[in-house]
């Protein structure tokens, strides 16, 4: 399949910001943010998430628009940008995954989409939806991005829905701190240390995530 670049259309993110914000207002309960993160003016920030949902697709926009404020662009399975086309318009690309060759294209255009001020991308590094609570198990797009792309910061972010209060369910958002990495270590640890880092921030949304609130504020 040929690769699919990002080609935003600010009239379209207008509309589709208003659209996103009053369907997380209707879809959820309550959506709770701990941000432990926020990009400076001149910032560039990859943000690696986990996967679990199909409304994963949509909380980079939500955070972006309403906090982060930068210029950012998602990677998305080929598949499914060519099933959800609008996508594209808010700043999604594609990547192969069944072929590592064909999957390179796209990583080279997440480097170049660095050189535009403010830039931030999205990524998934599990590269596909596993059920909640499943051990981190990263491709290596997330190292070999980290490798080519001096002075930006990555940033995880843990996603987590339940219904211990309602039926309806209530999303929490954690924004971490950047990943500090060791000089010199090889890309399968460099793999290691941004999984184990979000799989801490995972296990402590688990575990106070409609317990204890303190932490967040209310964010939709």
């Amino acid at each position: 399949m040929d690769f699919i670049p990002a080609k935003e259309s600010p009239l379209f993110i207008k509309g589709f910001r208003l659209y996103t914000w009053l369907l997380f207002k209707r879809r959820f309960k309550k959506v709770w943010l701990k941000q432990e993160y926020q990009p400076c003016a001149n910032c560039k920030t990859v943000y690696y998430l986990n996967h679990h949902s199909w409304w994963d697709g949509l909380i980079p926009f939500l955070l972006n628009e309403f906090r982060f404020h930068q210029q950012a662009r998602a990677i998305m399975e080929d598949k499914q940008m060519r099933q959800y086309s609008l996508f594209q318009k808010i700043g999604a690309f594609s990547i192969n995954r069944d072929d590592p060759r064909k999957a390179l294209p796209s990583l080279r255009y997440a480097v170049q989409s660095f050189e535009r001020e403010q830039a931030s991308l999205f990524i998934y590094p599990e590269g596909t939806i596993t059920p909640a609570g499943s051990s981190m198990n990263f491709e290596g797009g997330l190292s070999w991005l980290y490798k080519r792309l001096a002075e930006v910061d990555f940033v995880p972010v843990g996603i987590h829905m339940h219904t211990i209060r309602h039926d309806k369910p209530e999303l929490h958002l954690h924004v971490g701190r950047p990943v500090r990495i060791k000089e010199n270590t090889s890309g399968d640890e460099q793999t290691d240390q941004f999984e184990k880092t979000l799989d801490n921030l995972l296990e402590e949304l688990r575990a106070t995530a409609g317990f204890d609130d303190s932490e967040f504020e209310q964010f939709v």
